[in-house]
């Protein structure tokens, strides 16, 4: 008994002190490294499988809170986007709609002494009436007979005044006459509405007429209701129908019929104090 005793001290030392020794050798010379390398990649497993859980709840916890955040953003710049939409087609209407007011105020000085622009609140859907209603009435001294005109040429004539807003008829409409003249030649004549919105007529235009295709064709003011020299449209063809007394001049008409916003309302003379509720076309 008495002798495995030191035995067993001097083993126990022995470890002690090669445990310091390996230790002491690790740190100065790092000449364990490679086993510790060993023991981490086989170590390295089963830390990931212990860990994997954990990461997977905040990955999905942070995949969720970046959908919902995108989803907010992008439900807000769609918002955004409708509303800068919106905010641009209201600026190109109001472009175009000053563009169209500066093209009438430019050709107010060749109509006459005074003009006031009219807003068109309805067209008159019956191809057969060609009719517009503006929102100037008796209380802005408009009067039956009152021409009316675009930036373009002569639109047509007031035929029933309202308190409020008028009712005009369009040059195009069978009903109305407009005594006119060609402007390269002077040759007179009376144009007559198609009944559409893209043609009037010439009429009583002799055969022998020297008229051409691309001719001006302007009022002559020879009714003292429109004024003289404005446009009316040019001649769009021109043709002999053989034993006819008469040429077929077709003109189209230089304003935008049906499709004006905005018209001049114009006094070639002073205002009438009162006029009657209806008028008879323009005649020569």
């Amino acid at each position: 008994m008495f002798t495995d005793a030191p035995s067993a001290t001097a083993r126990f030392v022995a470890c002690v002190i090669l445990s310091f020794l390996l230790i002491s050798i690790d740190h100065r010379h790092q000449n364990l490294s490679a086993l510790r390398a060993a023991l981490s990649l086989a170590v390295y497993p089963v830390q990931y499988l212990v860990t994997l859980p954990v990461r997977m709840v905040d990955a999905t916890a942070g995949n969720l809170r970046s959908r919902d955040a995108l989803k907010s953003e992008n439900d807000s710049l769609h918002a955004e986007n409708l509303l800068l939409r919106a905010r641009t087609q209201r600026y190109a209407a109001l472009e175009q709609e000053n563009r169209r007011l500066r093209e009438l105020l430019d050709s107010s000085p060749v109509l006459g002494e005074e003009v006031v622009v009219a807003d068109v609140l309805a067209i008159d859907a019956n191809p057969a009436a060609r009719q517009i209603v503006i929102n100037k009435g008796s209380r802005h001294h408009i009067y039956v007979g009152q021409p009316i005109a675009d930036a373009q040429g002569v639109l047509g004539q007031v035929i029933q005044v309202g308190p409020f807003s008028s009712t005009a008829m369009l040059i195009s409409d069978a009903r109305h006459a407009l005594p006119v003249q060609v402007n390269r030649t002077g040759l007179r004549a009376i144009a007559v509405g198609a009944g559409d919105s893209d043609s009037l007529l010439l009429s009583f235009v002799p055969t022998n007429a020297n008229v051409a295709i691309g001719d001006l064709v302007v009022s002559s003011g020879l009714d003292k209701r429109f004024p003289a020299g404005y446009p009316v449209g040019k001649v769009a063809e021109v043709s002999v129908v053989p034993g006819e007394p008469f040429a077929r001049i077709v003109v189209e008409p230089a304003a935008q019929l049906g499709r004006s916003r905005e018209v001049l309302l114009v006094w070639p003379q002073a205002k009438p104090s009162s006029a009657p509720a209806v008028a008879e076309p323009a005649t020569p």
